[in-house]
């Protein structure tokens, strides 16, 4: 314990700063590259429909995936406090119940959207010659929706119950086990976007009987009780987990909004480009994400320690590293968009050319977008949940939402593409601004924290 304090402050920070952001990074592209050669591997078996039945179709996964989080965190993050208090029965008893409401929670909502499946297909922005395949992707996603919300949730108990290596282990063979079987069902069984979804799930059920395994080790806590239901216990799951569904939620959301948009301004062209830009799109996020994940041990344990001199170091240093990475991701837009269309094997030149466009315009948000994970997750890491939020909606739902009418409805149809940058770009304004002015505090103040130390 003594190295690990003092790895953290005598470390030089660029040093300390990679030896988090490498693992991270790593990570994260891991996930990352299985969503994109899922996508590859429908447009190239597929075609260009399917594609965009998929994307149509991937919010609902999205959702039951943020629903799943964040139950998880929130009754993670109780389980923890609960095993350094040494309090075993609370310790099952929050597992309890968090497995018990992610089932009813999770399988309420997954039971709405079967009975809704097509209004719900229409209503995120498909059309009648892409019905079919948002259909046949979305009804497999619904069957296997428990098994996704297990995955999601033992994954991050597992976590929290010492066994970090085999949730790593069950991410990586759901992950393997999708690729594999993505070739195997679209291009030898010829299923199509049917079989790009069983691969999803079947892969997913695999990682779970990885997971499943946690319950047979010695170092298990992991233990259904059988207890009186505990509302308040509830409310303390969703309040602490809550950033975590809005952050995943709002992915959703956006994804969502610009289908529709798409389709009520340029129609299946657009929906058909922003499917490929929506691809790459997950990639970068992943890889932005992984940047604010490195930070965070360092800034929490900085702020505890009162450090607040080195830890403006660390926060600068993630906002560099934020922004040059920025850069290549727009440059790799403005220079190799044609790769990017060639890896999604499209052929229609007037699709091809709207895409190319696309590209140019929508990645000059990759400038601002790490710039905006990093003040997110830094915001987390010091218990500012209120600002962390802010930004969250700044981004996703309170700049993203207007702009995504007014601007195509201004400028022309060619304009929606700007949206994503406009709204990232304002909120790191307004962040810079807000700090600027002093109407939010980069680090607290010392006699505030050294209070609020005493006082916990």
């Amino acid at each position: 314990m003594e190295n690990s304090y003092s790895t953290m402050q005598q470390t030089e920070p660029k040093k300390l700063f990679m030896k988090y952001l490498i693992p991270s990074l790593l990570g994260n592209m891991l996930m990352a590259v299985n969503i994109l050669i899922d996508g590859l591997f429908v447009s190239h078996g597929v075609g260009e429909q399917g594609l965009a039945g998929v994307n149509i179709a991937v919010p609902i996964y999205s959702l039951i995936t943020s629903i799943s989080l964040w139950i998880g965190m929130g009754g993670a993050t109780l389980y923890s406090i609960a095993h350094g208090q040494k309090q075993q029965q609370k310790v099952q008893k929050i597992f309890t119940h968090s497995i018990l409401l992610a089932f009813i929670t999770t399988g309420l909502f997954i039971l709405f959207c079967l009975l809704f499946e097509q209004p719900i297909a229409y209503l995120f922005g498909a059309n009648d010659s892409i019905i079919s395949y948002v259909d046949d992707y979305l009804h497999v996603i619904l069957l296997f929706g428990l098994v996704f919300v297990f995955q999601n949730v033992l994954s991050v108990f597992i976590r929290n119950d010492g066994n970090p290596t085999l949730a790593m282990t069950g991410l990586i063979v759901a992950s393997v086990s999708n690729i594999v079987l993505d070739y195997l069902f679209i291009f030898v069984f010829k299923w199509g976007v049917k079989g790009a979804a069983y691969a999803t799930a079947i892969g997913t059920s695999l990682g779970l009987l990885i997971l499943l395994t946690h319950f047979v080790t010695k170092q298990n806590q992991m233990k259904f009780v059988h207890s009186k239901i505990d509302f308040s216990l509830l409310g303390q799951i969703f309040s602490i987990g809550f950033p975590s569904f809005i952050v995943q939620g709002a992915a959703a959301v956006m994804v969502i909004a610009f289908n529709i948009a798409f389709s009520h301004f340029v129609g299946e062209k657009g929906i058909i480009a922003y499917a490929v830009v929506n691809n790459m799109y997950t990639v970068f996020l992943m890889m932005f994400t992984g940047i604010g994940a490195a930070l965070q041990p360092i800034t929490s344990y900085h702020y505890g320690a009162l450090l607040y001199d080195r830890m403006k170091k660390f926060i600068k240093i993630a906002l560099i590293t934020a922004l040059i990475i920025g850069t290549f991701s727009f440059l790799f837009g403005v220079f190799g968009n044609g790769f990017i269309i060639q890896l999604f094997g499209m052929n229609d030149p007037e699709i091809i050319a709207y895409t190319k466009k696309g590209i140019a315009y929508f990645f000059s948000g990759y400038l601002f977008l790490g710039m905006n994970m990093v003040f997110i997750e830094y915001y987390q890491s010091i218990r500012n949940i209120r600002i962390a939020t802010l930004i969250v909606f700044s981004r996703s739902l309170i700049l993203f939402i207007p702009l995504l009418w007014f601007l195509p409805t201004l400028f022309g149809p060619n304009a929606i593409w700007l949206v994503f940058p406009v709204s990232e770009g304002l909120t790191v304004f307004l962040t810079y601004l807000a700090l600027r002015l002093n109407w939010i505090e980069l680090v607290p103040l010392t006699n505030v924290a050294v209070k609020r130390v005493v006082t916990e």
